[in-house]
Formats: C-alpha cells, structure tokens, sequence
C-alpha cells in the first residue's frame, strides 16, 4: 500500500528511511497521465512491499513539497536511498520499465 505523504510526515516516511529504497510519486488529481500512474504505482507498492517504500504526493495539498523537489512536470518520480535522491523520472511508464529500474536501484 502506499503512503499519503504530506509535510507532517515526509520527514520521517522518506527522508529518515536508512535501510530501503523510497519511491516517491508527485501527481495531481487534475493530471491525466497521473491518474493513469496510479494503478501502476499501487502494483509497485504491492509487489516491492517490504522492500520499497511507496508514498503519493498530491502537489496541489502540499506545494512546498513540489517546490522542495523542484518538481515542474507531473506525474515526476522520486527515487531515494537514505535520504538522497538517486533517480527522477517525469511522465507515464509501463509497470514493467518501472520494475527495472526498481531493480536496478535495490
């Protein structure tokens, strides 16, 4: 299942997270290609659980968030390994290029 992340507990969701990978998910509910993310990110939250942590941005609830990340173009995906990004991705993907590039981060 993934996290709603929002400024209350971004810090503690995704930024203290030392031992997994953290996929971080900005979108807005008025984004096409976001809705059309959504499904894919929750399979990923399922298949990776335990291994990933998956967590949801809505940009319109939490600017500073998007602003924080510099986040221009949504659906943009966040990749993070103790509190540093390692991978963005902007736009729709396939679940199976997203398993990709999981695995070649974990």
């Amino acid at each position: 299942m993934e996290l709603k992340l929002n400024s209350a507990n971004f810090q503690k969701e995704v930024m203290d997270v030392k031992d997994k990978l953290v996929m971080v998910d900005f979108w807005a509910t008025w984004c096409g290609p976001c809705r059309a993310l959504g499904p894919v990110v929750e399979e990923l939250a399922e298949a990776y659980a335990g291994k990933v942590v998956v967590g949801k941005v809505n940009v319109d609830e939490e600017p500073e968030l998007a602003a924080q990340f510099k986040v221009s173009s949504i659906p943009s995906v966040f990749f993070l390994k103790n509190g540093e990004v390692v991978k963005h991705c902007v736009g729709f993907q396939e679940y199976e290029n997203w398993v990709q590039i999981i695995d070649s981060l974990l």
